[in-house]
This record gives structure tokens, sequence and C-alpha cells, in this order.
């Protein structure tokens, strides 16, 4: 029988003073900056969440096929290596990959999925959905940042902790050392983390994974000015920005970039802050590492993860990697 949407409850650490709190300091601090930039956390209102859900399914797009194809393949394996009670996911969003994972957990004995992401509607969406699809499984959706709330999840159980998509790929060095080594130091002997990475390779379909022919990831990357429009009373055209992807291929990251095309001024009310752009002018506003396996393994082992098993698509566009705590 299927659970009633009255079943799934939200647990929320963040109130509406967080959020905007959160995205006062990137605006002031990201376009007072030289060269300025904005965080691809702010990309994700609603019309956001849609838009990356689009690209997710574009020709050029192919981390989320790669991804699903590994889990197709060796979803199985994963959860008999894990043998956990619990998921416990990272950046959720709309969960469609997860029922791969979820179908052969629960085979395995799991019994609750812990959803977390920051925006509140699709991730009860998700919540309920999956709930109905499986009425023995305790599904309970977390709001929260991944980036500040990791100690807070949920601690019972066997856990795996599973963040996908390459998602890991938008934080820099640094702050990817600290996320990787705070989640090691919240889990216990027998648990797991399983991590989504994007692998390096030919630049032309990197950059065109990021830079479609129908503009949508255009539009996708435009978005945050429309959030910053609505939620702190700026004055932005988002059409007088253009679209920039490219590979740095120092960094082994793709950046995308707004550029300005004429001269301009922006006020940005709520902050009492003014900002010029000069034609050409850019700013960043997502980085997307890409990596080699031995990388991945440095970096876990660094965090004081033991890495598990390697786990690729047969063209090796895309990395699943099991580590133990």
């Amino acid at each position: 029988m299927p659970v009633s949407q009255s079943a799934v409850h939200l647990i929320d650490h963040l109130d509406r003073d967080h959020l905007r709190r959160a995205l006062e300091h990137d605006v002031r601090t990201g376009l007072t900056a030289s060269p300025k930039w904005l965080p691809p956390k702010w990309f994700y209102d609603a019309r956001g969440s849609d838009l990356f859900t689009q690209i997710t399914r574009l020709p050029e797009y192919y981390p989320t096929r790669r991804e699903l194809a590994i889990l197709r393949e060796w979803a199985g394996d994963i959860a008999a290596r894990a043998s956990a009670d619990t998921l416990i996911e990272l950046g959720s969003g709309t969960s469609e990959k997860t029922t791969l994972l979820l179908d052969a957990l629960t085979a395995k004995g799991l019994t609750a999925y812990t959803p977390v992401d920051v925006d509140p509607v699709t991730l009860l969406d998700a919540a309920h959905r999956l709930a109905a699809r499986y009425p023995a499984l305790t599904v309970q959706p977390v709001r929260a940042d991944f980036e500040h709330h990791l100690a807070a999840l949920p601690r019972p159980g066997r856990r795996m902790i599973a963040f996908l998509g390459g998602t890991i790929g938008n934080l820099p060095p640094g702050p990817r050392e600290h996320f990787l080594t705070t989640l090691r130091s919240t889990l216990t002997p027998g648990d797991t983390f399983l991590l989504g990475a994007d692998l390096v390779k030919d630049t032309s379909r990197l950059v065109a994974a990021y830079d479609d022919s129908a503009g949508v990831t255009a539009a996708f990357n435009r978005n945050v000015l429309h959030v910053v429009n609505h939620e702190l009373d700026a004055d932005f055209t988002p059409e007088d920005f253009d679209h920039i992807a490219l590979y740095d291929e120092h960094n082994a990251w793709i950046e995308m970039r707004l550029r300005a095309t004429r001269p301009m001024t922006v006020p940005i009310r709520a902050l009492g802050l003014t900002v010029p752009f000069t034609t050409g002018e850019e700013m960043r506003t997502e980085i997307s590492a890409k990596f080699h396996l031995h990388g991945l393994r440095a970096e876990l082992t660094a965090a004081g993860f033991t890495v598990d098993h390697c786990y690729t698509d047969p063209d090796g566009d895309f990395a699943l990697v099991l580590a133990r705590a």
C-alpha cells in the first residue's frame, strides 16, 4: 500500500535568514572581487532546477547517462559491498537516478533513505515519490547545505553517503579537501562513501557538455542573475551577458563565465551596492573539475578513506568510487 504524503516529514536546517545571509555574503564578496565571481549554488531556484534537468537530457551532456550506465551495471555489486541499512544522498535533487541504487540496496536490507538538498519543493516532491515507490523504506528528507551541515546528518545505522552527479567537481581543491575531511570525520567504521566524478577526456567533448547547441546551459548560467534580481532587488539584464564555457587544462576544470556585452552599472538595492562592468568583462559562475582515477584515490586516501572499488562506464567517461571509513 503506498505511503501517504503525511508520512514524509522534512527536517529543515535552513531557515530563510540563513539562505538570505549566505546569498548576500556571496554576492557582495563575489561581485566586489577582481575578477568577479558567483558560486554555482545560486543557479538553483525552481527555474534553475528545471533547466538543469533539461541539461541532463541533452545529447552533449554525457555525465548523467554515463553515471546511469554504471549504476545499471554495478548497483548490485555496490550494494553487496556496502551492506548499508541507511542511504544518505547529498545534493539529491530530483533523485531520479537514485532508484537504481535504492532497488539494489533494498534487496540487501536497506531500511532508510535520507535525501539532502537545499530546495524544499524538489526535496519533498522526490521524497513523497520514493516513499510511495518503496513503502517499506523510511524516507526522511533533510533540507541542509552539505558544505555546512554534515555533522547534523542522521547517525544511526550502517550508512552509505552518496554524492553523485560529479558535483564534487564544483568545489575548488581547498574546499574539496575540507569537505572530504569533514565528511570522513562524521563517519564510523562500516560506513561507506559513494562518490561520482567526471573524468578527464577530449577537450572538445568537455566544452560541448557545457555549451550545448540548444542554449539550455546558457539559460541556466544566466539564471543566477535572475536569482540575484529577484532575491536582492538587483537590476541585471541577463540577456546582456554572453555565456562562456572553456576548459582550463592547468587546473583540469571547465569554467562557466558570463561576459558583459556592453558597459553597464548594475544596482543591487538590497545590499546598497552598485556593480560596474566594462565591455567584455567576465565573472566566473562555476568550475567543474575533471579527475583522473589515481587523483581521486589520492584525495580520498588523504582525507582518511580507504578506497574499496572504482567503477567506470565502458568509454571511461565517468567514475563511481566506493570508499570506506
